[in-house]
């Protein structure tokens, strides 16, 4: 039986990441994948569904920039679409084979093995490899866990991946539908929304249950992507239920009951159901290895299972399910198992990007977390429009929000960024949170000018009462409040 330092079940983000971590400690690593490398973060996932909002991007600007010059837009052809989908998502699975096949032919070899197949844990330290009906059986003196998720389905809907899909069937359609309607106004319900309306191809219908969508967001980050969606044509089910969905002559017939009792029946081509994700671990282990397992995943104390020498990492946790965060994960078991990690793992700096129109980006609390937690808080937020790059782009939706603790300290607590370059415009944010810094460090950075950033640097010069703009006198465009026990009260200067 061969054996291993460390055995990596999942090749996908936090699984290889793990692996590679393995050899920087010169250690007999085997990596395991019972089908693609790369998993659920390039194929159906995380990639792969990026690339179409990016593309749905571009093909939303290209209509608005003809429409400028009152011509035309071309028909946009599904096929073409779908191919550079493809491509993105090959091009990123190849580069990860590649990686592998490089390591293993260089003097990284002695330390990097990798396998095809079914893995099922028979004991805490035997593995056992099934590809079709031949298996073989490995030593692993640790073991870490990574086998991802999928997306949930719901019994009572008639799931067949082709007229009523999950974000695994979307990759597989023929042609864009001329209607849709999405189960779920999450964040992923919410971002198919925001793609299959923006190529301008389909009427997409949006069921939620609240009163507005993504409810564990601010506001007023809901408000404008809310707006955007129905000035592309999205019909919003608000406040309503779901109580039946039949396949009819090849089409989706759905009824809704809302909050007031009435109901509504309608009838689209293809449905999507994102009711969130589920836990990959039917059959990972024999019974007698006793994992100790939750609704939401395997139970993990720092990444640790309650066996000892087993570690559980990413999607497969009750943790955030996050390419980053899976990979952060992956390392940081791997940094327990054989050396030490330099500080403990957090979640508090994580930051997050919601592809939506316009992107949200995220890092620590947002307002409605703050209040939930009934913390007392200093908020600043700045438009977009008072930001000279946002101007140049000739696009000023969206804002800047920052949120700092409510004493002189002001230590960061968090920041909401929502519109063009959001992602880019939050790291140096994360990077202080994680150092448990106030706000000096922000106020005299240099920016690039003209930045996004540059907004940045002024809602913390607000907050020190040395701004360029006074939010007295652009009120509606700026504004410096604290909120104290629920209420809020305007800071003046």
């Amino acid at each position: 039986m061969e054996r291993f330092d460390l055995v990596v079940i999942g090749a996908g983000p936090s699984g290889y990441a793990a692996a590679m971590r393995a050899i920087d400690f010169k250690r007999k690593t085997l990596l395991i994948e019972k089908a693609e490398v790369g998993g659920a973060g390039v194929t159906n996932g995380a990639l792969s569904s990026k690339t179409w909002w990016e593309l749905s991007r571009e093909a939303a600007a290209f209509r608005k920039s003809l429409k400028r010059y009152n011509i035309k837009a071309p028909s946009l052809n599904f096929t073409d679409v779908q191919n550079e989908v493809r491509k993105a998502v090959q091009e990123r699975k190849s580069m990860l084979e590649e990686h592998m096949d490089m390591l293993r032919n260089s003097n990284y070899s002695p330390y990097l093995q990798f396998k095809t197949g079914t893995a099922r844990l028979l004991t805490t330290n035997e593995i056992e490899i099934a590809v079709g009906a031949k298996t073989n059986t490995v030593w692993a003196d640790n073991i870490i866990l990574a086998t991802g998720s999928r997306p949930r389905y719901l019994p009572e809907l008639p799931i067949d991946e082709k007229i009523v899909m999950t974000s695994d069937g979307i990759e597989d359609m023929g042609d864009f539908p001329e209607s849709m309607v999405i189960v779920g106004a999450g964040v992923i319900g919410c971002e198919f929304a925001t793609i299959f309306s923006g190529f301008g191809r389909t009427k997409v219908h949006l069921i939620d249950k609240g009163d507005r969508i993504l409810p564990f967001e601010d506001e007023d980050v809901v408000r404008i992507i809310e707006r955007n969606m129905e000035n592309n044509d999205v019909l919003i089910h608000r406040n309503s239920r779901l109580i039946g969905m039949k396949i009819i002559n090849d089409r989706v017939e759905y009824e809704l009951e809302y909050n007031d009792g009435s109901h509504e029946i309608f009838n689209v081509e293809k449905a999507l159901v994102s009711v969130g994700r589920v836990a990959n671990y039917e059959d990972l282990w024999n019974d007698k290895v006793g994992i100790d397992i939750s609704k939401r995943g395997i139970n993990n104390d720092d990444t640790q299972t309650n066996i000892p020498n087993i570690y559980a990492v990413g999607d497969l946790t009750a943790d955030i399910s996050l390419v980053n965060v899976g990979e952060l994960e992956g390392r940081y078991a791997v940094e327990k198992i054989f050396g030490k990690p330099l500080r403990k793992l957090v979640y508090e700096n994580i930051s997050t990007i919601m592809f939506l129109n316009p992107e949200v980006a995220g890092v620590g609390l947002n307002e409605t977390q703050a209040k939930e937690q009934k913390i007392d808080y200093k908020v600043v937020t700045l438009e977009y429009s008072t930001i000279p790059r946002a101007i140049a782009k000739r696009n000023t939706q969206g804002f800047i929000k920052l949120l700092v603790t409510n004493n002189d300290a002001m230590k960061i607590l968090g920041m909401k960024v929502v519109g063009n370059h959001a992602s880019s415009a939050i790291q140096a944010v994360a990077v202080l949170i994680s150092m448990d810094k106030g706000i000096e460090e922000l106020a005299e950075c240099v920016h690039p000018h003209p930045s996004i950033t540059e907004g940045i640097q002024e809602c913390v010069r607000m907050l020190l009462g040395k701004s360029l703009f006074k939010p007295a006198a652009l009120s509606g465009r700026l504004s410096c409040r604290k909120c104290v026990n629920g209420v809020y009260e305007d800071i003046v200067f």
